[in-house]
């Protein structure tokens, strides 16, 4: 088990993480989920020993990690452009850190062959061993990186943003072969990624890092269904967050007065986010009975396959964002420019106390 108590490292008067607490259990596949410089390569860094925390502590078993240097940690980093060497082999890269490392190195013989062979063929590469780094493809590159790391046996493998060079059929295949290739080596990885896609594909725990801190980390349905708190729902990018403040028992925001979802003193801010694909849209005057609503002016569609993304603008310029699944169509034909009636059921709004 990894453990990250109190995490805090800075940039001149810059904090990239600010405090950190964080657990990365045994024997799991956890995703980590952040805007571009939230902090999310540092943090992997700092595991890693290529940069120390100013304050804090990492352990991992129960060891003190940080002040440790990296070739001693025990783990291992597959680096989002791969970082291979261009004038070995497939073979000599995945060997490399077997020959080259501290303690109980192998530098020939049957047992490197035998090893290197065996981590080729783990992640589909049999028989690719004699070819230069050049005559691959990305997907493939992305494999000798991985087997580079896994053959060392480490104790946890950290992913930089590991799909991020990918197109994306190639991508959904790494999905795969990644879950499945650490489900048998019965070892944690940590993968980094911007990705909401990905993080909930991937990890059997997401973890949203925003402001330096870990804002939740949560089984990927619960964290979908029920993020705790706004920066949470706001990287799944599934969330319309509508901000206000509690007057008459009612929550007054620029869109409207909602009702809310439990009782809140007047004057507190507070914020209600409804998921995407919880509003429904009908015409003014024509919202069912017991539904929460208010009203936007429609701008357009876009249509992704499965699903259509409607946009919709209030008065007062916020976006909201509406999905409707084609396979259960539930929206009407929708005018550009037109205003609608957006409502939703009650008990899909959750609410979160505290200013925007």
């Amino acid at each position: 088990m990894l453990k990250l108590n109190g995490i805090t490292r800075r940039y001149g008067g810059t904090a990239a993480l600010d405090g950190l607490d964080f657990t990365v259990p045994d024997d799991t596949y956890v995703s980590l989920l952040g805007a571009s410089g939230s902090g999310k390569t540092t943090l992997l860094r700092l595991i890693a020993g290529f940069e120390e925390p100013d304050a804090g502590e990492i352990v991992l078993g129960g060891e003190r990690l940080d002040g440790k240097p990296p070739h001693r940690r025990d783990i291992g980093f597959v680096f989002q452009n791969f970082a291979l060497f261009p004038h070995l082999s497939v073979q000599e890269n995945v060997a490399f850190g077997l020959k080259h490392r501290e303690t109980g190195a192998i530098a020939s013989g049957s047992e490197l062959t035998d090893r290197v062979a065996a981590a080729l063929d783990l992640v589909g590469l049999t028989g690719f061993g004699h070819r230069g780094v050049g005559e691959i493809s990305g997907g493939q590159k992305q494999r000798v990186a991985l087997a580079r790391t896994l053959v060392t046996e480490p104790r946890l493998v950290l992913l930089d943003e590991p799909l991020g060079a990918l197109d994306a059929n190639l991508r959904a295949r790494m999905c795969d072969e990644l879950r499945a290739i650490r489900e048998r080596l019965k070892v944690s990885f940590l993968h980094v990624t911007g990705s909401e896609t990905e993080a909930l594909t991937m990890g059997d725990m997401v973890a949203v890092l925003a402001q330096g801190r870990i804002a939740q980390a949560a089984e990927s349905t619960m964290l979908f269904h029920q993020p705790q708190n706004p920066a949470a729902a706001r990287h799944l990018n599934a969330w319309n967050l509508l901000a206000g403040t509690v007057t008459g028992g009612a929550l007054q925001t620029p869109v409207g007065r909602l009702p809310l979802p439990r009782p809140l003193a007047d004057g507190t801010p507070a914020q209600l986010a409804v998921r995407f694909d919880q509003i429904d849209v009908a015409e003014p005057g024509a919202v069912p009975p017991g539904q929460d609503h208010f009203t936007a002016r429609y701008l357009t569609g876009e249509f992704n396959g499965p699903t259509t993304l409607s946009f919709f603008r209030a008065d007062d310029g916020e976006l909201i964002q509406v999905v409707d699944h084609m396979s259960n169509p539930r929206l009407p034909d929708l005018e550009e420019g037109k205003t609608y009636a957006l409502h939703f059921s009650p008990e899909a709004a959750l609410l979160y106390e505290g200013a925007a």
